[in-house]
């Protein structure tokens, strides 16, 4: 896993090589393990290929086409029109044949990439066939290589995760995609001088020049109000885009400048299976056992997180499946957060899997007093505000995993999304049931539901209402039974010039079936902030996180599954519990409360950091530039002294007014 940088400058007549290396220095924790650099002069053999401070001294004679010919700091190009620039965290082929950025054999085609290509084996296999020759046995040269030889339509036949630059010096074009799912980042920006600049990290803009850190006002209204990130290609910085999951852009070098244009590589495919659960359930556990293989794959130590969930639990034990069959001949160290506040600990159900699957279990208690003094870092790394501490869980996950000496880990990201595993589903499915006239049903899973997740009668009302009712009586609803509302008195809405809305509803959230919500999860309203936030806090501590659940032959299948499978009588992820029987032990099997990454915040806000939450609200206020006003705070104290019912809101304004005083973000 790495990290990538890229500059094109469609005016020309700029030495490129500082400010390329400032871009990937930014994120050395990245890819501590190698640097390197391509530069193009104007002269038709005008590339030249860096080396940096962290390159392994054995690069440069390596003999290959991309063997570093001099040192970044002492060359300079005035008449650069590209560079492309990268951060080697080194996963597959720790030979210097990994060294990037990487070229073809005629240097044609020059690549930064950040990834893993699961099945690269089988492409290389292919290429091979067809008389394509490898230098390396890293999944770079078999994406460059397949880009050379099927273009764009390369992506489809990638099973991985990954963000790609790619520079045609012939026919003067640049190619940048990301993975279907949006796993692994790729942010981009244009300067008002006609610079093109692309980025695993949206810090690594701030060394260009013309750049500003202004706020975007409706992406700071959809965060404070709402808690979501990363539903648009928008960020928090305005002008600032990603590239969606399963999108390319293609452009040429002299419209770097100009209007650019996003295409569509993948899009989740719509169709029910009619197969039966016993043939489904065999099925998910054969796609399962395949995608844990293949993640396993690497020239370094592997490790998993366990929070002691199914999802989580799944894995290491067919890990320990894998190892018992011979298929799988690596150590397992497994990784957990916990917490000293009873109600929000997961320790015994992780030491119930620990003991099943015999593995090298570690343990890491986050506390608040450990969390203030680290704040500041962690946006620093995230480069956003973040929705919740539970980030901070995962975070110290990802420490205790750097702590350990592994370099890569696997991890459940995506599965409540596919499998149903959240409570917000229970509104799709009960309104489904209603809408199919199945009486009976409904009834049957409203009892279930209050039995098994102390759901009243009340709150399942109130999920079904929230997808039921037109928005114009769903808006006071939901202002009064859960205190979500379009319209707040502590944003002045005119300043961010943003519209007031409920993008949930804007990104298909209020469904009336659960694979569509599945659907809306996986694309807009969960998943994608997951992702980042998995990233960044496994690449601050340069550790590799792989999402199993993500492959797309896996997540294919689930979403074409009926409903049924997923949840019914008041159980969630049905298939996958029918999948893993045998395989789980029977506690985890039939677990049925859901925790994941979480920290005793509501006990941190209301008890033991009352205080301290309600000063940093202040100093947020005080930071905001006029965008936080001070109506908040005394709804924020209303939260922590109990008068109103407990959010994530004193969180995300702290954590809002921290991240403009780390970036020196301007007001809107």
């Amino acid at each position: 896993m790495c990290g990538i940088a890229a500059l094109i400058d469609s005016r020309g007549g700029r030495n490129l090589a500082p400010l390329i290396r400032a871009m990937t220095d930014l994120v050395r924790h990245r890819g501590p393990d190698d640097e390197g650099y391509a530069l193009f002069g104007s002269e038709p053999s005008g590339l030249v290929c860096c080396s940096g401070d962290d390159t392994p001294p054995d690069c440069s004679p390596s003999g290959l086409p991309y063997a570093p010919e001099t040192d970044i700091a002492s060359v300079g190009i005035p008449q650069s029109y590209a560079a492309l620039g990268h951060r080697r965290l080194s996963i597959v082929d720790l030979s210097p044949a990994g060294h990037q950025p990487m070229t073809c054999e005629n240097r044609r085609f020059v690549i930064t990439y950040n990834g893993e290509l699961y099945n690269h084996r089988e492409i290389r296999a292919e290429l091979e066939a067809s008389g394509v020759s490898f230098a390396s046995r890293s999944d770079t040269e078999v994406v460059l290589k397949a880009y050379r030889q099927w273009g764009a339509a390369c992506l489809e036949r990638f099973n991985g995760m990954f963000a790609m630059v790619i520079l045609d010096r012939h026919g003067r074009r640049l190619f940048a995609a990301r993975d279907r799912f949006g796993i692994k980042p790729l942010y981009y920006w244009q300067s008002a001088c006609g610079m093109l600049a692309f980025a695993s990290e949206i810090k690594q803009f701030s060394v260009l020049p013309d750049w500003r850190a202004q706020a975007n006002g409706q992406l700071v209204y959809d965060y404070l109000n709402w808690g979501l990130t990363d539903h648009t290609s928008e960020t928090l910085f305005r002008n600032v885009h990603q590239i969606p999951g399963g999108s390319y852009l293609e452009t040429t070098l002299d419209n770097a400048g100009g209007e650019l244009h996003l295409s569509s590589w993948y899009q989740l495919p719509v169709g029910e299976s009619h197969e039966p659960l016993p043939q489904a359930r065999s099925r998910l556990a054969s796609l399962l056992f395949d995608s844990v293989r293949i993640r396993r794959q690497a020239d370094v130590a592997v490790g998993t997180g366990l929070s002691g969930g199914i999802d989580s639990s799944s894995i290491v034990c067919i890990i320990s499946r894998l190892r018992s069959q011979g298929l799988d001949s690596g150590a397992q160290k497994t990784f957990s957060a916990c917490s000293h506040v009873a109600a929000f600990d997961e320790r015994t159900y992780a030491d119930t899997v620990v003991e099943h699957a015999g593995v090298d279990a570690h343990f890491v208690y986050p506390s608040l007093d450990a969390l203030w003094p680290r704040l500041d870092a962690m946006l620093w790394h995230h480069d956003e505000p973040f929705a919740s501490t539970s980030v901070y869980a995962e975070w110290s996950v990802f420490d205790l995993v750097q702590r350990n000496g592994i370099k890569v880990t696997l991890d459940g990201h995506g599965a409540d999304e596919l499998f149903g595993g959240y409570h917000a589903f229970l509104g799709p499915q009960l309104a489904a049931l209603l809408l199919g006239y199945r009486w009976r049903t409904l009834l049957r899973e409203l009892s279930a539901q209050r039995l098994m997740h102390h759901a009243g009668l009340l709150y399942s009302v109130q999920h079904l209402l929230n997808i039921m009712l037109p928005e114009f009586l769903r808006q006071p609803l939901m202002h009064a039974a859960l205190g979500y509302s379009q319209r707040v008195s502590w944003l002045p809405m005119d300043k961010l010039d943003a519209v007031e809305r409920d993008p949930f509803t804007r990104y298909g959230a209020k469904v009336s079936d659960i694979s569509a919500y599945s659907r809306s999860q996986l694309l807009h309203t969960s998943l994608p902030m997951q992702l980042r936030w998995a990233d960044r806090d496994s690449m601050a501590h340069s550790v590799e996180s792989r999402v199993p659940y993500l492959d797309y032959r896996l997540v294919e299948f689930v979403l074409a599954c009926p409903d049924r499978y997923k949840i019914a009588n008041g159980v969630s992820k049905i298939l996958l519990r029918e999948a893993m029987a045998g395989i789980l032990p029977k506690r985890i099997l039939n677990r049925r409360d859901k925790m994941g990454f979480v920290t005793p915040e509501s006990h941190w806000v209301r008890s033991q950091g009352r205080e301290e939450f309600q000063a940093q609200v202040e100093r947020a206020v005080d930071s905001s530039k006029g965008i936080l006003q001070a109506a908040v705070v005394d709804k924020v104290k209303r939260i922590v002294g109990g008068q109103e019912r407990f959010s994530h809101l004193p969180w995300r304004v702290l954590c809002f007014g921290r991240w403009m005083e780390r970036f020196g973000v301007e007001g809107c």
